[in-house]
C-alpha cells in the first residue's frame, strides 16, 4: 500500500493545474495518475491556436498551453505515473490502479481530485439508421488521426454536429485538402463558439445547416453517401426535405460526456443535466475529501476556465488535508437554483463562511436569447443584474459572487439565476 496526501486522477489541463496549485499551497505528497503515455491530455492533439488568452494573455496552440503546465509540474517536482489506469476508488479514498511496470497497486490518499475529462458521444447513442461501413469517425478521433498519427481519414467529408471540435475539424480537413460538403446540426443553433463558426466555416465557405440531421448512411464496405433531412421542433425528420450528399467520410461532433464511471463508483451525487458530480463552493463532491474539476465536472468551452477551476480545486484540497478533514462550523448551505433557460450551476451549494473573497459561478443556457440580463436573486430580491447582448448554449456564462455582499444577507436560503429580457 502506497500513501500520498493527494491523488489526482488525470494528467490533462485540469489535473496539471490542480497539482501545481496544491503544491504551491504547501502540499508535498502529490501524485498524478495518467492513462496516456504523456501528460497534457486532449490538448496534445489540438494543434490550432486560441488557447491561453485568459491565462497567459497570449495565443497558444494546445501543445504549447499544456507544455507550460507540464514544465511547471516538472519544476515543482510533482510525481506522476503514465500509462496508468485507475480501476477503482472507494469512499475512504483508497485508489486501485495498474500499469505495466508496477502491476496492480493501491494508494491510500487523504484527498482525491477527479480530473478525468470527457469523451465524445458515439454513433450508437445517436440512433442513425443505415449500414455500419468504414469511414465513420468521431471528430476527436479524426483530429488525433490527422494531427498525431499523420493519417487522413477521407477526402469527401460530411460533419454531423456543430460542436467546437466539429467546427475546428471542418477547417482542419479543408486545409489538408479534403472537401467538406456540409456541417449539419440537429438544434436550431450551433453548439460551438461564435468565433469558431466564423473562422472555421464562414472563412472557408462551408455551409452550416441548422435543424438538420443524418437520416441514412449508404455504403457497405466504406461510406458512399449520406442523406440529410430537416427536423421539426421535436427533432423528428420532416418527410420531403431529404438531401443526398456523396462522401467517403462522416465525422460526428454530437456532444461530450464527462468521464464519471469512477465518480459513480465512489458514490458521489451526480447532476443529471451535466452528467458530472454535484459540488460545493470548494469543488468538493458529496463524498468528503473527493474534489472534481474541469470537463469531468461540466463541459467547458475554454481551457483557460478549466485551469482556473482546477487551481481552485487544488488549493481547496490542500486546505482540506491541512485541516485533516475537520471542517469548522460551516453553517447552513445556500442553495444555487436555476429558472427558465438556465440549465444548471457549478457549484450547486455554497457555505459563505468557507468561500474565498470572490466565487465564480458558471452555467450554460438551453436556448439563444438576445438583449437580456443575467440576474441573480437572493431569495426574492434581485441583487445582481448583468447586461448581455446575447446568451447561447455554446458559450458558458459566469456570475461572480462576492463574500462581503453575501454576508449582508445572514438569513439567505437560496440564490436563483435567471436570464430575463432587457
Amino acid at each position: 500500500m502506497l500513501h500520498y496526501d493527494l491523488v489526482i486522477v488525470g494528467g490533462g489541463p485540469a489535473g496539471l493545474a490542480a497539482a501545481a496549485a496544491a503544491k504551491k499551497s504547501g502540499l508535498e505528497s502529490i501524485i498524478i495518475l495518467e492513462r496516456d503515455h504523456e501528460l497534457g491530455g486532449i490538448l496534445n492533439q489540438c494543434i490550432h491556436n486560441g488557447f491561453g488568452l485568459h491565462t497567459f494573455k497570449e495565443e497558444l496552440t494546445g501543445p504549447e498551453y499544456a507544455g507550460r503546465f507540464i514544465d511547471e509540474v516538472t519544476a515543482l517536482q510533482i510525481e506522476y505515473k503514465l500509462n496508468t489506469m485507475v480501476m477503482d476508488i472507494t469512499a475512504d479514498k483508497k485508489v486501485t490502479a495498474m500499469n505495466r511496470n508496477d502491476g496492480l497497486f493501491e494508494i491510500q490518499a487523504k484527498a482525491i481530485i477527479l480530473a478525468m475529462g470527457c469523451r465524445e458521444r458515439p454513433r450508437g447513442a445517436l440512433n442513425i439508421p443505415g449500414y455500419r461501413p468504414a469511414g465513420i469517425y468521431s471528430a476527436g478521433t479524426a483530429q488525433r488521426l490527422v494531427n498525431i498519427e499523420g493519417f487522413m481519414p477521407g477526402r469527401e467529408v460530411v460533419i454531423l454536429g456543430s460542436g467546437d471540435i466539429g467546427l475546428i475539424m471542418a477547417r482542419r480537413m479543408t486545409l489538408e485538402g479534403a472537401k467538406v460538403k456540409v456541417v449539419a446540426e440537429l438544434m436550431p443553433f450551433s453548439g460551438g463558439l461564435k468565433r469558431n463558426i466564423v473562422q472555421c466555416l464562414d472563412d472557408f465557405g462551408i455551409p452550416l445547416k441548422l435543424s438538420h440531421t443524418v437520416v441514412d448512411i449508404e455504403g457497405k464496405e466504406r461510406v458512399e453517401g449520406i442523406t440529410l433531412a430537416e427536423v421539426d421542433q421535436t427533432g423528428r425528420p420532416i418527410p420531403g426535405t431529404e438531401e443526398h450528399y456523396t462522401c467517403d467520410t462522416l465525422l460526428l461532433s454530437c456532444g461530450l460526456i464527462p468521464e464519471n464511471e469512477l465518480s459513480r463508483g465512489i458514490g458521489v451525487d451526480m447532476e443529471p443535466v451535466t452528467n458530472g458530480p454535484v459540488v460545493n463552493e470548494s469543488l468538493e463532491t458529496s463524498v468528503p475529501g473527493v474534489f472534481a474539476c474541469g470537463n469531468v465536472l461540466h463541459v467547458h468551452d475554454l481551457v483557460d476556465f478549466v485551469s482556473e477551476e482546477a487551481a481552485a480545486a487544488g488549493k481547496n484540497a490542500a486546505r482540506y488535508i491541512r485541516e485533516c478533514g475537520q471542517t469548522s462550523d460551516m453553517g447552513s448551505a445556500v442553495k444555487l437554483c436555476t429558472e427558465g433557460i438556465v440549465r444548471y450551476t457549478v457549484p450547486k451549494t455554497i457555505h459563505i463562511e468557507r468561500m474565498e473573497d470572490e466565487l465564480t459561478v458558471r452555467f450554460r443556457v438551453g436556448a439563444v436569447q438576445k438583449n437580456c440580463y443575467v440576474s441573480a436573486y437572493f431569495d426574492e430580491e434581485r441583487v445582481i443584474k448583468k447586461r448581455r447582448p446575447v446568451v447561447a448554449p455554446g458559450e458558458m456564462e459566469e456570475v461572480k459572487l462576492k463574500k462581503e455582499m453575501l454576508l449582508k444577507y445572514p438569513d439567505l436560503k437560496k440564490i436563483t439565476f435567471r436570464v430575463e429580457e432587457a
